[in-house]
């Protein structure tokens, strides 16, 4: 077994999206900061409403996934095949937007904490054009795992092995088909909460691309005493076959998250990701003539 080592730190930068929205781009503040097949990752927190008030009004997306994660707060999504989801603390909206679809998320607070995630994944080119599909994941079907050292891990996608159990995700795979939203790229995503001085371990599938962004205290990665991992930074890890974590003084929280590389070209114009120019300009004639996001 070989442990994964840090390889490469992606700091989080300020930035805002939507209408105004403040938020924390580490991976996809430039096109080069990818991690295959992971093209983009945003993180929101603010007790500031004029932070959040402003939302993410009606947009298109074409050629990838994208999932959002709640930690506090509220949001609604709605889109233009029919779907409406309202997001709380802890719940999971996965959207594939593939051939097209067009989505909305507005807070649905005017005071308190907005706090959570945004994490886009790409499709490998066959799935691109696939139909657009939608689900709402509630927090009570997130299954929790208590860890080996201590704490606990809340498990999205893939499963998690520990010496008191195993948990599987509720985002699972549906086999070669590109319906649906089971076959993502995506192989693991994890919500680790860590007690000051737990270490974590576990496999992850190797050949996959992981990376893990500490959003809360403090933590070091890899094997020994390894090495530290910047606050809200995404560490993209090296080749290997397990991940070990270690929370400093005051514990840690951290998103861990693994896929398959798609290893194919990215060709990317704001919310349209694709494998060639021509597709993305056929994306922007598909959007202005109406023919993007119908049931």
């Amino acid at each position: 077994m070989t442990i994964r080592a840090l390889q490469r730190t992606i700091p989080s930068h300020a930035t805002s999206d939507g209408a105004g929205v403040h938020l924390r781009r580490s991976l996809g503040a430039s096109q080069m900061l990818r991690h295959d097949p992971f093209l983009m990752l945003d993180e929101f927190h603010s007790d500031d409403p004029q932070d959040y008030l402003p939302g993410f009004p009606p947009h298109p997306h074409r050629g990838f996934e994208a999932v959002t994660y709640m930690i506090d707060g509220r949001m609604r999504h709605e889109d233009s095949i029919g779907n409406r989801g309202d997001l709380g603390p802890g719940d999971v909206q996965w959207m594939k937007a593939a051939r097209g679809i067009v989505h909305s998320e507005m807070p649905q607070q005017t005071q308190g904490r907005m706090r959570g995630f945004q994490l886009w994944i790409n499709l490998p080119a066959r799935s691109k054009m696939s139909p657009a599909a939608y689900r709402d994941i509630p927090a009570g079907d997130i299954p929790q795992l208590p860890l080996d050292g201590g704490g606990v891990a809340r498990v999205i996608r893939g499963t998690l092995v520990q010496a008191g159990g195993t948990a599987t995700g509720p985002v699972v795979d549906s086999g070669p088909s590109a319906e649906g939203i089971g076959g993502s790229a995506a192989s693991c995503y994890w919500d680790l909460q860590l007690p000051a001085g737990v270490r974590f371990e576990a496999p992850v599938p190797e050949g996959d691309n992981a990376f893990l962004y500490c959003y809360e205290g403090a933590a070091t990665v890899g094997p020994g005493a390894g090495e530290a991992l910047a606050p809200r930074a995404a560490g993209l890890l090296g080749p290997g076959d397990r991940v070990a974590v270690q929370a400093g003084a005051t514990g840690a929280r951290l998103l861990l998250l693994a896929g398959t590389p798609i290893g194919e070209p990215v060709v990317q114009y704001g919310p349209f990701v694709m494998n060639t120019r021509g597709e993305i300009d056929e994306a922007v004639s598909d959007f202005q003539g109406g023919r993007f996001g119908r049931p």
